[in-house]
C-alpha cells in the first residue's frame, strides 16, 4: 500500500504534459492527434499477436505435411493420370425481331429461323468460325458464330460472353472435378428495321416473275428517306438459314453451294449491275447545275446521233436512241428516257455543251456511286464509274478515251456498275433535295437516327431537284413507267434497261423511284437480272404488285406521317 500510495502521490510527468494547460488545449488539432499522448502497446496485446501468428504457422505446416507426406503419393499418381482443360460455356444467343416485333431468329433450343422465304439473306446463318473467317480471332473453334447477314454484323451483341469452366479429366476423358471460372452472359436481343411482311412479299413477287420469264435473279430495296431504315432488302434466290445453320442436310447444303444462280450472293448489297437509264437523273442534275442546259433547253431526237469517224472519213459513228422522240426538254427527256438527249448533255454535240466525263464522275460520286453506302454489311460492293484512268488500266491495248465512251457512260452503259442499295440511296437524295442518308438495318426505335452522310443542298439548287422529280413523275403519268400510274398513291419513277455484252441479246431491267410524291418517305430500287432483250415484262411490275398488296394489307405505308 505504501508503494501504491507513493506511486500515486508522485506520478511521473511526461514531457509533453508540461506544455498542456487549459489555455492552449482548445487550439490543438485533434484530427491530427495534437494534444493526445502516445503510449506504448500493452504487452498482453503483443503476446496475443505472436500467439495468433504461431497458430496460423502451425496450421499451415500441418496442411503442408498432410499434402506432401500423407497424401503426396496419391496426388502424384492423380497428376499423372488426370489433366486440366478449359471448357467453353456458350451463352444464350439474342433474339432477332423485325420492326413489328415478329421473331426472325430465336432459340428453341437450337438456333431457329422464320421459315418463310425471303428472310435468309437478311438474318444470315451460324457456323463455326473457320480459318478464313475474318472474325475468327480469339474464338473457340467449336462455337457457333454469325457467318452472314445480321447474325454476322451484330454477332458481338447477339452472342454475349462465353463462360469458362475448368475441368479435371482422367485418362478416360471422364470429368473428375470442375470449377466455374466465369459464368456465361447471354446475348442481347436486336430489332431490325425490316418489315417481314414486305420482305417476304417482295421475295415472292420477284421469285414468281423470275420463274415465269426466265430472269436469273433479282433484288429489291425499300428505304426510308428520312431515317435511312431499310424496310426491305431482298435478294433472289437465297439459301435456307435453318438448313445451313443445322448443317445436317448435306445434300441440300451442296445444292446451295453449287447452284449457278449464287444464292449466297446478297444481290441487293453485293450484286453489281450495269444501271442503264436509271443514272439519267444524276446526269440531268449535273447538267442543270453546271449550266450546260436550262429547264427549257430542247434537243431533237430523230432516233440516233451521228458523228463523223475521225479515222475513217467515209464512215460515221452512230449512237442510237431506243426510238425517235422529237424535240424534248429535260422533264420530257426523263419521262421518255431519250438517249440522244443524254448523249448530248453528257458529252456535248455541235453547239450543245456537255458535262464531260470528269463532271459525270463528280456528280455520280456526289450521289454515292462508286463508294460504300456506310451500311457495314458483309461483302458490300462499291461498283465502278467509267473514267479515262479506269479505261487505261482495264484496256491497256486500247487506252484512249473517246467521245463515244462518254456518251455511253451518260446513259449508264460501258463500264458503269452499281448496286441496288446505292440506287435506292441515290433516288432518296433526289426525293429529299439532297439528303444522302446512311442505310441501316436496325430499327430507329433501338438506335439513334444518324444525320445524313452527305447533304447536297449546299452544292445543288433545290430547284434542280424539283425539276428532276417532275420529270420522274411525268415518266409515271405519260412515259416509260406508266405501269405505276395508279390512284392509290402518287409515285415518281425512272425505268432502265441495261444491255449486257457485245451481242446485247440479254438485259437487266431496272426501276427506281419514291412515294408518296407530294411528301416523299420511301425510296425503292428493283433490278431483275439477265433476261432476253425481247421480253417486255420489266421490273416496274414488281413495284406495281407490291403497291397493290400494300393498299390491301399495309395502307399505313401511304400515309405521310410516322407510324
Amino acid at each position: 500500500m505504501k508503494r501504491f500510495r507513493k506511486k500515486t502521490a508522485f506520478p511521473t510527468i511526461d514531457p509533453d504534459e508540461v506544455f498542456l494547460d487549459s489555455r492552449n488545449l482548445p487550439l490543438f488539432d485533434t484530427q491530427q492527434f495534437e494534444g493526445q499522448l502516445e503510449r506504448p502497446i500493452a504487452k498482453h496485446v503483443l503476446y496475443l499477436f505472436i500467439g495468433v501468428f504461431l497458430l496460423v504457422w502451425l496450421i499451415f505446416l500441418g496442411k503442408i505435411f498432410n499434402l506432401q507426406i500423407n497424401q503426396g503419393q496419391n496426388f502424384a499418381e492423380r497428376s499423372e493420370r488426370n489433366t486440366l482443360r478449359r471448357a467453353s460455356l456458350p451463352p444464350q444467343r439474342g433474339v432477332i425481331y423485325d420492326r413489328r416485333g415478329v421473331e426472325l431468329a430465336w432459340n428453341d433450343p437450337e438456333r431457329t429461323y422464320r421459315a418463310e422465304p425471303g428472310i435468309g439473306s437478311v438474318v444470315g446463318y451460324l457456323g463455326f468460325p473457320g480459318e478464313t473467317n475474318p472474325d475468327s480471332a480469339n474464338l473457340d473453334p467449336r462455337e457457333l458464330v454469325g457467318r452472314d447477314g445480321a447474325e454476322r454484323v451484330f454477332n458481338e451483341i447477339l452472342h454475349g460472353q462465353t463462360g469458362i469452366r475448368i475441368e479435371e479429366v482422367n485418362v478416360n476423358n471422364e470429368v473428375q472435378t470442375e470449377y466455374l471460372l466465369r459464368p456465361p452472359r447471354d446475348g442481347e436481343n436486336i430489332t431490325l428495321s425490316i418489315d417481314a411482311r414486305l420482305q417476304e412479299k417482295l421475295y415472292d413477287i420477284i421469285k414468281s416473275l423470275a420463274e415465269e420469264r426466265g430472269f436469273s435473279g433479282g433484288a429489291a430495296v425499300l428505304l426510308d428517306v428520312k431515317t435511312g431504315e431499310l424496310y426491305a432488302l431482298v435478294s433472289y434466290p437465297e439459301y435456307d438459314s435453318n438448313v445451313i445453320t443445322r448443317g445436317d442436310d448435306r445434300e441440300a447444303i451442296t445444292r446451295f453451294l453449287t447452284d449457278p444462280q449464287k444464292p449466297f450472293l446478297n444481290r441487293a448489297v453485293a450484286g453489281l449491275y450495269t444501271p442503264g437509264s436509271i443514272v439519267k437523273p444524276i446526269i440531268a442534275i449535273g447538267a442543270l447545275n453546271e449550266g450546260a442546259i436550262d429547264p427549257a433547253t430542247e434537243i431533237l431526237s430523230t432516233g440516233a446521233l451521228t458523228l463523223p469517224n475521225p479515222f475513217f472519213p467515209d464512215q460515221s459513228s452512230i449512237f442510237r436512241d431506243w426510238k425517235a422522240h422529237g424535240l424534248v426538254n429535260i422533264r420530257r427527256a426523263l419521262a421518255v428516257s431519250s438517249d440522244v438527249y443524254f448523249y448530248e448533255i453528257g458529252g456535248g454535240f455541235e453547239n450543245q455543251k456537255g458535262l464531260g466525263i470528269n463532271n459525270i464522275d463528280k456528280y455520280a460520286r456526289l450521289f454515292g456511286l462508286g463508294e460504300s453506302t456506310g451500311i457495314n454489311w458483309p461483302s458490300e460492293e462499291i461498283g465502278n464509274i467509267p473514267t479515262p484512268d479506269w479505261k487505261a488500266k482495264t484496256f491497256p491495248d486500247d487506252p484512249v478515251w473517246r467521245i463515244g465512251n462518254t456518251y455511253h457512260t451518260a446513259i449508264g452503259q460501258y463500264g458503269f456498275q452499281v448496286t441496288p442499295l446505292q440506287m435506292a440511296r441515290m433516288v432518296g437524295a433526289i426525293a429529299t433535295d439532297g439528303a444522302l442518308v446512311t442505310p441501316t438495318v436496325l430499327a430507329a426505335s433501338t438506335t439513334p437516327i444518324h444525320q445524313p452522310a452527305r447533304d447536297l443542298n449546299s452544292l445543288i439548287s433545290p430547284g434542280f431537284f424539283q425539276i428532276v422529280r417532275e420529270g420522274m413523275r411525268l415518266a409515271v403519268t405519260e412515259g416509260t413507267a406508266q405501269r405505276l400510274n395508279i390512284s392509290k398513291v402518287a409515285i415518281a419513277a425512272k425505268t432502265g434497261t441495261a444491255e449486257l455484252g457485245a451481242s446485247k441479246t440479254n438485259v437487266n431491267s431496272w426501276v427506281i423511284g419514291f412515294f408518296p410524291y407530294e411528301a416523299p418517305r420511301y425510296a425503292f430500287a428493283v433490278v431483275m437480272e439477265r433476261v432476253s432483250s425481247g421480253d417486255t415484262v420489266r421490273a416496274a411490275l414488281i413495284i406495281r404488285q407490291l403497291i397493290d398488296w400494300l393498299s390491301e394489307n399495309a395502307p399505313e405505308y401511304f400515309m405521310t406521317n410516322d407510324f
